[in-house]
């Protein structure tokens, strides 16, 4: 169990703090960062402007006109005294329908090879794991997922592609994560989801939220164009 952080801070501006609660990446700091992130939401109440988490900081920024630099130095010490893990089962659970296949997942083969397992079983357990969702970035609903199993994790392709497709599910090291618009990007890709996660219409525009947890479930090419996916194949090369 993940003992309780204690926040480092470093300026990120002048309005603005990182608070670095771990140094290294760990499933077990989420409940942590739920919790100092809600504790910090109460204390600064008005004041705050954002608070973005991710896998071990929280980047604090908070509104000049409304509170001083001693203040915050003491709502951030009070939000952490006593603080206690949030309970896991806050955050929202997804199952994402996932067409794992060549076509639109043309690094499947080299994650089998590079695993030495067979491409059914790469996919067999990439979709067999629930990944807690860390923060959120890159490109608008884009949710940074973990941890992958070790077998699994893959460096990032030396030569990002200048267009992924919707929906393309993708595996950076030991993260995994699904493409939510079209953007360049440099992830293994294994295959595509159908499920919409950038959305205007709802809270926050995405789907996936830090604390949330996903599970991939593989479906078969006619479900996939059910769903309303697009198998729209993608190069080979990036």
């Amino acid at each position: 169990m993940t003992t309780r952080p204690v926040p480092r801070l470093e300026v990120a501006g002048i309005d603005s703090l990182i608070l670095r609660l771990f140094e290294h990446i760990d499933e077990s700091n989420m409940p942590w960062m739920l919790a100092a992130s809600q504790r910090l939401r109460t204390s600064f109440g008005a004041a705050l402007i954002d608070l973005v988490p991710s896998y071990t900081t929280l980047l604090l920024h908070y509104d000049l006109q409304r509170i001083s630099a001693p203040q915050v130095s003491a709502l951030i010490a009070e939000a952490f005294r006593d603080l206690q893990p949030a309970d896991n089962s806050g955050g929202r659970c997804h199952v994402l329908p996932t067409w794992y296949d060549r076509r639109v997942g043309p690094e499947l083969p080299l994650l089998a090879q590079r695993s030495g397992l067979s491409e059914a079983e790469v996919i067999r357990r990439h979709s067999s794991h629930q990944y807690q969702v860390f923060a959120l970035g890159f490109a608008p609903g884009f949710a940074f997922m973990g941890l992958v199993e070790e077998a699994l994790a893959a460096p990032r392709l030396s030569t990002p592609r200048k267009r992924i497709a919707p929906g393309s599910v993708g595996i950076a090291e030991r993260q995994t994560a699904v493409y939510p618009v079209v953007s360049p990007g440099g992830w293994n890709l294994l295959g595509r989801c159908p499920s919409k996660l950038f959305d205007r219409s709802i809270d926050g525009y995405s789907l996936l939220q830090p604390g949330d947890r996903v599970r991939f479930a593989a479906i078969d090419h006619a479900e996939f164009i059910r769903l309303g996916g697009d198998d729209s194949p993608l190069e080979m090369t990036p």
